[in-house]
């Protein structure tokens, strides 16, 4: 009977053991896979608080709620599911409808960057009716959910392919670690940045003068630094877009642009000293954004084509 007791109590604590590693394997595999996935996780920072800009300041969090939440239901309920599907039974899909998705990501770009070099005049009582009008907060907030699933379509798929290895059950439980994580990260930053000047304007208010004129100057440097973040944002969907379409046609056999352009990148970097990580990434990533423009601004001239001719 002792030994019968002791043989439970050794198999328990093997059992143990084992839901301990499997956590710890969780844990690893999601961070991993979160790591790889850094790059676009920015680029989904920077896009989104170019929705935003020009809301009353009541509607800045709700928005900004409301976009975490289609965020996430994008990730957990109709990305995560099919990713997991599709890396079980059809694995040779997944590159085909992430070069779609690359393609939609550099059209929104080239149209952006279309709109701010022509740019639509607008009286200021245009654009007072358009800022506090329902229907232009649901066609913002619908777009960053429509951006934000691309992008979070790249992110699980890159996670994934981190975890490919693992089960189905390590992918799924470290793709929705990636997903909350990623999610209240991105969102999270979102939110400080939108709201920094409501910040600033409190700080200005405080009897310190060296934290009120921190506060001013903060207030001051918003709108200048949310325009940027307008123009970056613009810039990545460009980059992001280019770099997948790239990857995706590099896969299918199509290697001449992918590498010559890896090429360039690898021996700039390897004539600048010190700083030749940053030179060959900042070579690829500006090759893939001129891929960008030049696909995207294909897709707008034949989706203006066929507008003008569905319109006559």
């Amino acid at each position: 009977m002792p030994s019968g007791l002791f043989a439970l109590l050794d198999d328990v604590a093997t059992i143990t053991k084992m839901a301990a590693a499997s956590i710890d394997d969780i844990g690893a595999a999601a961070a991993k896979a979160g790591t790889k996935a850094a790059g676009v996780v920015v680029d989904d920072t920077a896009v989104t608080p170019r929705y935003l800009v020009g809301f009353h300041p009541s509607r800045e969090l709700p928005i900004i709620w409301r976009i975490a939440k289609g965020s996430l239901k994008n990730k957990l309920l109709f990305i995560l599911p099919v990713a997991l599907l599709l890396s079980a039974f059809l694995p040779w899909l997944i590159t085909p409808i992430l070069m779609i998705g690359g393609t939609y990501l550099c059209y929104e770009g080239a149209e952006k960057l279309l709109h701010a070099i022509k740019p639509h005049d607008e009286s200021l009582d245009e654009k007072a009716t358009e800022l506090t009008s329902e229907e232009h907060e649901e066609q913002m907030a619908s777009g960053a959910i429509r951006t934000d699933f691309i992008l979070s379509a790249e992110i699980m798929a890159i996670a994934l392919g981190e975890v490919a290895n693992q089960s189905i059950y390590m992918q799924a439980v470290a793709l929705i670690v990636v997903a909350l994580a990623i999610t209240v990260a991105v969102y999270g930053v979102v939110a400080v940045i939108v709201k920094m000047d409501d910040i600033g304007l409190n700080l200005a208010k405080r009897k310190y003068s060296l934290v009120a004129k921190f506060g001013r100057g903060l207030v001051l440097a918003m709108p200048k630094i949310l325009g940027a973040l307008s123009v970056i944002g613009t810039a990545a969907m460009l980059w992001v877009g280019g770099q997948i379409v790239m990857h995706g046609i590099e896969e299918f056999g199509f290697k001449t642009v992918p590498h010559a352009l890896h090429d360039l990148a690898h021996n700039i970097g390897g004539a600048i000293p010190f700083v030749g990580g940053l030179a060959e990434w900042t070579v690829n990533a500006a090759g893939a954004g001129v891929f960008g423009v030049i696909l995207g601004g294909i897709v707008v001239a034949i989706h203006q084509l066929f507008t003008r001719k569905s319109a006559h």
